[in-house]
């Protein structure tokens, strides 16, 4: 529908102001659940910050690295390029060219390990650093 043609009183904004009505509700009853919890006979008082026992600071360090590389490690397996083993993969269109006897260098030699799939653990010189680095 062209914009000339539309009504003036569309009825989006009707449904609009209906969301963000429930919405506010919504808001207003569970934030006077948690009020009414707080205030709970029942309910503990947080101690003063000077009753609090010292951190181990050894025990904090070992235990964020280890969320760290539990939570990275997964990542050095993920496929690298999303195209990958697809017929529309950009990187996969190579160039080579051969000087007399020398080897021959081409764009494959760079772009090889991502057209195949590979994650960061299958480079040649980042995997090794990625597996040292994370488990």
């Amino acid at each position: 529908m062209a914009r000339h043609a539309q009504p003036k009183t569309p009825r989006r904004g009707v449904l609009f102001k209906a969301g963000l009505g429930v919405t506010a509700a919504g808001a207003a009853v569970l934030g006077a659940a948690a009020a009414a919890q707080a205030a709970a006979p029942g309910a503990s008082v947080p101690l003063p910050v000077d009753s609090l026992t010292r951190t181990d600071a050894g025990a904090a360090g070992a235990g964020a690295l280890a969320g760290v590389t539990h939570g990275l490690g997964p990542l050095t397996r993920l496929q690298l390029d999303p195209l990958a083993k697809t017929g529309v993969d950009p990187l996969a269109n190579g160039i080579g060219t051969q000087v007399a006897d020398f080897k021959p260098v081409g764009t494959d030699l760079v772009t090889g390990h991502l057209t195949e799939g590979g994650a960061v653990a299958d480079l040649p010189v980042a995997g090794p650093l990625t597996q040292k680095l994370l488990p």
